[in-house]
This record gives C-alpha cells, structure tokens and sequence, in this order.
C-alpha cells in the first residue's frame, strides 16, 4: 500500500497537473450536483459589433448548472438553472468572481443530431430546479442520473488486453472529497475498470462501499466506490477476491492490534489501520483519518522526549485538556435538555481537515466555503496558536491529521503563492509558523514522527484509542471521561430512513456532514497497552503487577539478552525438529506430561492413570492436567477444581511414595481440562470444558477475568513468555489469544482442523493436531508455515523447557517422543 504522505503528494500533483491543462474541475459544482455528459459546441455572439461571431468550447450540462468552457479563454461561464449568473473563474484556485447575464446565450452543437436528446435533458433538469421543496429536486434529479445510467454500458474499447474476459458490469459512483462522479464498473480477470458517464478523467475516490488499495507499483490510484445496490456490492467484492492475484486479504482490529503490541508495526501504522477499520478514509472529507496531538510544548527552543511534561495528557479528549473550560461546559452540560452533549463542535470535520490542507488542497476549501477563503486570522497561521486555541478556545477541540506525522510537508509552505490575505498585523499569510524546536517543515514533521513513536507516548496511546475508536467512546464510560459528543456524530445516532420529509432528511444529512463524524467504535473493552521495552511504570491492579506483566529488572537495558537470543535461534529454527526417542510406558493415550525442576524425572498421565491418582490427588473424578513449578504440583480436574499440592518428600526421583500437602483450591463451574502458570509463578489460567477461560490471582481464590472464548472444551491454555496473553486452542479448531491485563479477546486463528496442544513464543506456535503432525504457525499472519509427522493419531499434550531446546510430545497412540530443533 503506498505511504500516506507519498500517496497524497501523487494525487495532489495530479490534481495541480490536471487544473494546469484545464480550468473546469468538479469541485466548482456544488455539493452533490452531478456532472452528466459534454459536448463540443460553439457560443453565438448575438449582438453588437462581434455579431454572429463563434467561440469554440465544451459544453458541460450538469444537475443545476449549464457550463461552457471556451477553447482560448481563461473564463469558465457558469449558467445556474433556478438563477441565471456568470460566474468568471481566472484562476482556479482564486475566490470565484459573480456577475448577472444580461443577455441571451446562444450555443450551437458540433454535432446537430444530438439536439434533440440535449433539449430533453435540459427542459427535465430544468423542471427539477423548479419544483419547490429540495428533497423534491434531489429525487427528480436521482431519477433522471439513473436514467442516463441505464441508456449506455461499459465500452470494452477500454480494455487493456484483447484477451480480458468481462465477469461483471455495475452502475456506481466514485467520489473524491466533496465530488460525486457517476459510471460504469466492470471487472475482468485481470483489472478492474471504472469509466465515468461523462469521459471526465478521475485520478482518485471515495465514498461508502467498497474500497480497493493499490499497491506501490501498481499504475492506478486507489478507489472508494458508492453502489446503488448492496448486492452488487458484494458480487463485485467476490470477484475481485475471487479473480484478481492479489485478493482482499480480511483483517481485523484484534490481528492488527497484536501486531502493534508486540512491535511489528508502528504506531502511526496502527493509527492508520485502525481508521480504516473504522471507515475513516483520505477521501472523504468527513470521515477523513484522525491523529492525536502529542506534543503539548511548541515554545521551548529543544524538544525534551524524554520529559513527560512535554507531552499532552493522552487519557483526555482535547476538551478535557483545560480544567477551567472543562467546568464551564460541563455546568452547560448539566442544564442542558435532551440531548446532552458537552462539545459543540467535533474534533474531525471537513471544515478542520481543509484548515490544515489549505495550502495544498485550496480548490477544496473555495469548493466547501462557497468559492471564498476563510478570514486570514482563522486560517491555519501558527501550530503553537493552534495547539494554544484547542486548549483554550471555547469551541475548538479539534485533533491532527496523518500528515502530521508523514513525510510531505508541503502542506506547511505555501507553495503555490496562494493569496490567502493578510491578518490584522499586515503580515500576509504564507508559510505556516512553526515551534522553536523546529528549524524548517522537514525538520518539524522529522520530530512530530519521533515523539509519536516515542516511549512515553508508546505507553500511553492506548488511553487515547479507548477515547476515539474504544470503551470511552459511548455510553457512562463516555461520559466519565467527558467525552460526549452531539448525538448526530454517532454511527447509527440519527436513523435517517425514519424521516418523512425529503427536505427534514437531507438537511439532517447536510448537517451530519459538515459537523463531523464519530469513529466507528472498533472496542468495547479497555484497549491493552503496548509491550515497550524497559517498561516499568505501568498502571496495575495489585493482582496484576508492573513485574508479573514485564519480564526485565531494572538493571536489564533491553528485552535482548544471550538466553533470548537462544530462544529465538531455537523458534527460528522449529520446522527442522529432530525426533530423538520415542517411549511407550502408557496403557491409553497420554493426557499429560510434566518434568521435574531438576530434568531428570518425567511425570506422565494417561486416562487410565488420572483415575488411578483420584484417591492420592484428592480430586473426586479424573486429573486431566499436570503443571510442576519448583516444588509445587498443580492438577486440573474433570470435578470442576483445580488444586495446588507442596511436595514434603526428600527425594521425589525415588521409589518411595511422594507425599503432597494440600494448599489451595480454585472451584469452576465447569470440569477444567487445562491450566498454565505465568513466567513468575503468580498468575494461573483455566481453561474448562464449556469454552470458559479464567485468569486467577495464585493468592486469592477470587477469578480476575472470565470469558467464554471456544464454542466447546478448552484443550490447553498457555502463558506468552512476557506474560501478556494467554494461547488456548479448542475442539472448534480456533487458536484465540487474550490480553491478560483487559481480559480482551485480540485474534482468533481458524485452523484446518482441531488442535489439541501447543507450545509458542507469543508469535510462533508449535501445535499438536488430529492429524497426528506437529504444525508450525505465524500467528501474525495466521499461516502454517512447516508440518512435521509425529503420532499415528491425535498429539494430545506437549511440553518444552526453559531455553526451547527440547520438546515432548504425547499422543492417543500411547506414545512420549523427545524432540530438539536442528541448528
């Protein structure tokens, strides 16, 4: 996928190349006016000493407006239907200039025979402008767009090889920020094709429906596309990820979140990820991405990131940032009537997201502020007096861009010599002031990317998720955190479909719009903070503390150490395990397997044996899980507990019968068929035949965290090294992970069949099947990488040791086999 400052500096240059060769452009037409067709015609002077005299150019008839556009002129004359005015446009990226027509306009068609097709289009046009009520217009106009639609096809002249076979043909829009743009859709196996119903060249869209992302070397732009029906929709999803090479590949807030945990993907790629899972999209303007302010110093002459005071407080909305303000709306709030909401305006909207763009997207600003520029005190003059008016100012509560945070930083300088008027002072606006810190644009965004990527803000940015895509969005955890917005920025807040007058409903969607839009809500659970290294001050219940969830000592500097990097020598090389023996001691399928601290005792139960030590373990059915940690044995059981035993004698490797003292019980509702202890002893999970997972505190008999998270038993459940999620597979053949801190459900893998233990580094898994291999898994990607042939039957149980050297397995065909990776 292209990176996003590299993405919008193609399509701006584009854009800018594109106005360069001609002065129309659809972002001169009002809002959700449509574009329908043009053709060549000559405008008649009638009167005067130029009588009779033709001027050549391209008649364009749109929705509400007849446009001409001469061949040698530097004029675009506008003719509205309802309001006859000629709108003269030098520059297009200057206010727009009005004056009345006060003469007839006459225009003669290149092509005569199309006269009549055009005077029919026009008269019903012309009767749509004239009907009173504007939910009247829109339909008459959908109706006539719809019309046209279905009068012409995709002409598969357009094709890029002779050999493509057309697979589907569709009517939808493509829409870029603030422009609707009409056609045809046609996939093939090889492309897929937009042509638009008037031949205007489009480089880029968007809108609700599907959106299709290129990659780098791809020769097209990416496209968001509107379709008049949800069934095409999806037809048009399934062959593309049926036909094309590169088919959609699904991901999911949980897979992706996984990832940025553990480092494999940054902070601003998260970010990314987690507004387009959340429906924000560069291309549209109000759902457009929305990044945080990070930084809360742009006075000092040095950036200090290693001080936390340069930071801004990331648990709050920008509103909440100012305790005064904070109590002036929410004293507004309380006397409020229905609906109670305590901003007034958004902290996303198209309105902010040209005030940051002006400088690079100015068609777009005259396009949305009816052809005018905003008053050059209000525009976008100096971050530090931004960042001051979102603290201070009474309605501006406004969040960043992704261009903040890129590497283009054009959107700073005022590189087209725009004149964008001058402020109170005199000064006329150009380039945008930047803190003391920063020496020049490049230099600013270079700093903007690092303290994003930073420690603090790294250990903190899952606060400020919970805010905008999260737990705190909605509901009393919104309102806790004071960060209730108006109703109508809420997906599903207004159901539109409910109201009756066209007029009601599309001043509803109007306002909707313009105000801004809330995230679609990806989690409704606290999001789980990011694993940093040296990660030492995190916020824990007393049951979950900072040295059970971080594996370092203080002394340590990294998560590196020999022993790591033996054990990832170790995982790295896990699809080359080499049997080494192989031990049948059993009567029935092995169930568990345990090896004493000391490495030479294995301790091994079969369904058989578990009934045999009923009696012994005190247990009231079978022990269907043995865990040994130091001088502790902890068994699971089908009577729905789990028990702790302290052994009492000497020499447990002798023939004498070992003695074991009862110290704790952890009662279920359910039988438990496996447990796991953490890294530091302190933690214990449970996993029962019901598909319930528990998390306990070893000290308390009290659950942290239940969740139902398999659709049947739990075969085995499992600790990451670092302590932070717990692996467990079940017999509906998913692998789930869970975040211990929050108790959320992060990924679900979908196996080919059911895996019944396993072993795993908190990215690499080994798994024991059905089918008897041992299967390799990227868990990050959710793919087997390596099976290895193991038991002639299903691998029931599995254990590995400390530094990952040595493996055993048991399995239904009663055998215990070692294995050590080959180096």
């Amino acid at each position: 996928m292209y990176h996003f400052g590299q993405w919008r500096k193609n399509i701006l240059n584009i854009c800018h190349l594109f106005m360069l060769m001609c002065r129309f452009s659809l972002l001169l037409l009002d809002l959700e006016e449509h574009y329908f067709e043009q053709h060549t015609a000559y405008n008649l002077t009638a009167r005067g000493p130029e009588a009779n005299r033709r001027t050549s150019g391209s008649l364009k008839i749109c929705s509400k407006s007849i446009i001409f556009e001469p061949d040698d002129a530097v004029k675009v004359f506008f003719f509205f239907f309802s309001q006859i005015y000629l709108i003269k446009e030098e520059n297009m990226v200057a206010p727009y200039k009005y004056e009345r027509v006060k003469k007839r306009v006459t225009f003669q068609l290149e092509v005569p025979g199309k006269t009549e097709d055009i005077v029919q289009i026009l008269l019903q046009l012309h009767r749509a402008s004239c009907l009173d009520k504007l939910g009247d217009q829109t339909a008459m106009v959908a109706a006539i767009l719809q019309s046209r639609l279905a009068r012409t096809c995709f002409d598969k002249n357009s094709f890029q090889h002779v050999t493509e076979n057309p697979h589907m043909e569709c009517v939808a829009e493509m829409v870029s920020p603030l422009v609707t743009n009409a056609g045809h859709v046609c996939i093939t196996d090889c492309n897929l094709y937009f042509q638009p119903m008037n031949s205007y060249p489009v480089s880029f869209c968007a809108i609700h429906g599907l959106e299709v992302f290129c990659t780098e070397n791809d020769l097209c732009s990416d496209i968001y596309l509107k379709f008049y029906s949800t069934k095409e929709r999806d037809e048009l999803y399934y062959y593309i990820a049926t036909f094309l090479e590169n088919h959609i590949a699904e991901c999911t807030a949980e897979s992706y979140m996984l990832q940025w945990q553990r480092g494999h993907i940054s902070n601003y790629q998260y970010l990314l990820h987690l507004n387009n899972l959340a429906d924000r999209s560069v291309n549209d303007l109000s759902q457009y991405p929305v990044f945080p302010w990070v930084i809360s110093d742009y006075s000092s002459t040095q950036l200090d990131l290693l001080n936390p005071a340069s930071f801004r407080d990331l648990s709050k909305p920008i509103g909440a940032l100012n305790t005064e303000r904070l109590e002036r709306l929410l004293e507004r709030y309380r006397d409020m009537p229905e609906p109670h909401f305590m901003y007034g305006s958004h902290y996303s909207s198209p309105g902010y997201v040209l005030f940051y763009l002006v400088r690079v997207a100015p068609e777009h600003m005259l396009c949305l502020q009816n052809g005018r520029f905003d008053q050059a005190d209000r525009m976008f003059n100096s971050v530090g007096e931004t960042w001051k008016n979102c603290l201070e100012g009474g309605t501006d509560f406004k969040e960043l861009i992704p261009e903040f945070y890129g590497s283009d930083s054009s959107f700073l300088k005022n590189l087209l010599g725009l004149n964008l008027g001058r402020r109170q002072g005199g000064g006329r606006v150009e380039n945008v002031e930047l803190p003391p810190w920063a020496s020049d644009p490049d230099d600013f965004l270079e700093k903007m990317r690092l303290a994003l990527e930073c420690q603090y803000v790294s250990e903190h940015l899952h606060e400020w998720i919970d805010l905008i895509f999260g737990y705190k969005q909605r509901g009393s955890e919104a309102v806790a955190a004071h960060n209730v917005f108006h109703p109508f920025t809420y997906e599903g807040g207004v159901d539109c479909d409910s109201i009756e007058d066209p007029d009601q409903k599309i001043a509803m969607l109007t306002q909707i719009l313009e105000f801004g839009q809330t995230p679609r809500q990806l989690f409704v659970t606290p999001h789980p903070q990011r694993i940093t290294p040296r990660f030492h001050n995190l916020s824990a219940t007393p049951s979950l503390s900072s040295s059970e969830l971080s594996p370092l000592s203080p002394s340590m500097e990294s998560f590196e150490d020999l022993t790591e990097e033996s054990k990832k020598m170790a995982w790295s090389n896990m699809n080359k395990l080499a049997l080494q023996s192989c031990h049948k001691i059993h009567k029935e399928a092995v169930t568990g397997i345990a090896v004493a601290l000391s490495g030479d005792s294995i301790f091994s139960t079969s369904q058989a044996y578990g009934r045999r030590q009923d009696t012994l373990m005190g247990h009231d059915d079978a022990v269907s899980h043995i865990c040994w940690r130091d001088d502790k044995l902890y068994t699971a059981s089908w009577d729905s507990t789990v028990k702790i035993w302290k052994c009492v004698a000497d020499d447990i490797s002798s023939n004498k019968r070992t003695q074991f003292d009862l110290l704790a019980e952890f009662e279920h509702e359910a039988g438990v068929n496996t447990l796991d202890l953490s890294p530091a002893g302190t933690l214990l999970a449970t996993g029962t035949k019901e598909g319930t997972l528990t998390l306990w505190d070893i000290a308390s008999p009290l659950p942290l965290n239940q969740l139902t998270c398999h659709s049947g038993k739990i075969h085995q459940v499992a600790f990451s090294p670092d302590s932070r999620h717990i692996l467990s597979v079940g017999e509906d053949s998913c692998l789930v992970v869970t975040d211990v801190q929050t108790g959320m459900l992060i990924a679900t893998v979908h196996a080919e069949q059911e895996q019944r233990c396993f072993c795993w580094d908190g990215n690499t898994v080994l798994s024991g099947g059905m089918s008897g291999d041992l299967s390799v898994w990227d868990l990050l990607s959710s793919k087997v990488i390596h099976k290895i042939p193991a038991h002639s039957g299903a691998v029931t149980c599995m254990w590995m040791n400390e530094q990952c050297s040595t493996i055993i397995t048991g399995g239904v065909d009663k055998q215990i086999i070692l294995w050590k990776p080959e180096y």
